[in-house]
This record gives structure tokens, sequence and C-alpha cells, in this order.
């Protein structure tokens, strides 16, 4: 193994440009680490808003990445073999420490999972926070039952688009929205069986078909109020993104925006929900065609700069990973 690596490292707040490719010492684990050989990762909207200086308490210089897989380098407690392919996402990966743009990345091993598959680099390096945040949100928060009626407020977001997957397959019927009438057939070709265009105001659409049990608001604060409005009394709505980038929710009076009867939850999913996520199962449903990942496109490290430029410019339909 070197001794040292290829890293982007932001040492300023500003756009994709300030993001530098570097060569910087490979980090050396403790006990109760682990070294990972990056191999992919994908691209989060969370790394974006820390490097536009929307993540308080994130010093600088830092290598940004919330998230990888790759191959196990070292463990020095045990916890897992040389060579072992594993992911980890969260624990403060890539805002408390250096994260996952880069060749190598030292992680707590109580935030990795071994995984056994076939699956190519660019598919699994798509999967650990955009199956945690649809997984999670569906399962922990919502609750979803099969013949459950969900909405998706962002569904072309990659956890929107992972979430209509892990939903129909779980038996729900899923209705996702988007804000362009071009992209309606490709939501409904990817787990939606009904497509809202979305100006901000959906819920009187909704009211004139039939309200859901379950809604997950991708979007954020900005169309929250609305959202609360397409659930039915007693389901429940889950606030589980910020796409919109607003952040909070301007004169808050509950007793107005809340519907009787109607749940509000969030989900945001740390590393403890990243372990309880179960990616073994769902990897495996991906190999054998089962579930569909949606994937858009693949950069190399070095083309870091563009892939930060095409996921702020919402060109993507599904997940950015970079392979190093």
């Amino acid at each position: 193994m070197s001794s040292t690596m290829k890293a982007v490292v932001i040492h300023l707040l500003g756009g994709a440009d300030v993001l530098k490719l570097e060569t910087r010492p490979v980090p050396m684990p403790q006990a109760g680490q682990v070294l990972i050989r990056i191999k992919a990762f994908g691209l989060n909207r969370s790394e974006l808003f820390t490097r536009q200086g929307h993540s308080p308490g994130v010093l600088f210089p830092r290598v940004l990445g919330i998230e990888g897989v790759g191959l196990v380098e070292a463990a020095p407690g045990g916890e897992f073999k040389e060579g072992d392919v594993v992911a980890t996402a969260m624990g403060g990966m890539g805002r408390d420490y250096d994260g996952s743009y880069a060749e190598y990345t030292c992680v707590p091993a109580a935030q990795v999972q071994a995984i056994q598959t076939s699956l190519g680099w660019e598919i699994l390096g798509a999967l650990p926070e955009m199956l945690q945040t649809a997984h999670g949100a569906l399962f922990r928060a919502l609750h979803l039952q099969k013949g459950d009626r969900l909405l998706i407020r962002g569904g072309t977001t990659s956890v929107g688009l992972a979430a209509a997957a892990l939903a129909k397959n779980h038996g729900a019927f899923v209705a996702s929205t988007t804000r362009r009438e071009n992209r309606k057939d490709f939501l409904l070709s990817n787990g939606a069986h009904v497509v809202f265009i979305d100006n901000g105001r959906i819920a009187e659409d909704v009211k004139k078909g039939q309200v859901f049990d379950k809604v997950l608001e991708l979007v954020g604060t900005s169309t929250l109020a609305d959202s609360l409005q397409c659930a039915r009394g007693n389901g429940i709505v889950c606030m589980a993104g910020i796409v919109g980038k607003q952040w909070t929710v301007a004169n808050f009076s509950p007793m107005e925006v809340i519907p009787t009867a109607v749940c509000l939850t969030t989900y945001s999913g740390g590393s403890e929900d990243f372990i309880a996520t179960p990616l073994q199962y769902l990897a495996q449903k991906i190999a054998s065609g089962k579930l569909r990942v949606p994937l858009d496109k693949v950069f190399k490290l070095d083309d870091i700069v563009e892939a930060h430029k095409y996921m702020e410019e919402n060109k993507a339909c599904g997940k950015i990973v970079v392979l190093t």
C-alpha cells in the first residue's frame, strides 16, 4: 500500500471549483477503526450544502463524503478481514472527520457493514445512504404496510426513486411528484403508479381522488404544509429531505398546519440507522433483478468538480456515483 493517496479537499466555501484534488498521507487506523480502500461513493446534497456553508461546525480543510464502499485495508481491532467488501455511511463522515472523497478513508468499525455480493462498484456505490434513508423512512418512520397508499413528494430524487422501488416491491400503491412534465414517464417506469406534476400545491388534486395513508416528504419545509393536507386522518407524514433548500417553516402554527389526527414525524438517519439497514438483503434483491437501483451517471474522482456541478444543476434522475 502506498503511503499517499489522492483526495478531494475543500479549503474554502463556494462553488464546485473549491473542490481540489490533492495528494495526502493515507490515514492510520487505530483500534476500533477500519481503513477502507474506497472504490466508489455516491454524491449527496448534504455534501453540496456543506460546500456551500450550510453545515455549521464543519472545520476546513476537509475531505467531504458521507458514504462509501470499498475493501478493508486494515482493521486493528479484528472486526473485519483485509479484503472484505464493506460499506459505510454517516457517523460524522465528511463533517467531523475526513470522508470518502478519497482513495482511502478511516472510520469507526461500528459504522461499517460487510457485504457479500457480485454487484459492480458503480451499483454498490449508489446504495449505502440512498437505501438507508429510503428504507428507514418507509419502514421505521412511516411503518409502511402492504396495501398502503404512499405519496412521495420529490419523486425524482435518488431517495424518492429508491423509496418508490422499495414500496412497490412491498405491495404499496405509489404516487410520486415531479416539477417537470417530461419526467412523468420516467417515474411511471420506476415504481410509481400515479404521478402528480408539482407546482407547490397538489393537495387539491390529491383530494379529487383519494388521500394517502403515508406521505414521504423529500422536498422539505417549502411543501410540508401542502403534503400534510394530502394525508388521511391517522395517516403519517415523514419529512426526510430538504432538497427545496428552505430550512425552517416560517410562522408555523401547528393547529392550523397539521390536520386533525394526521401524524407528523421526521427521519434523518445516523450511523446506527445505517447499521440497521438490511444492506445485504437489499443487495441480493438488486442482484436478482427484484429491486431496481436508480443509478444516473458515473464519474471518476478526477472529475469531482463536474460531478458536483451536475448535481447542483439538478440534471440527475437517480444516484450520482463516483469511482476512485
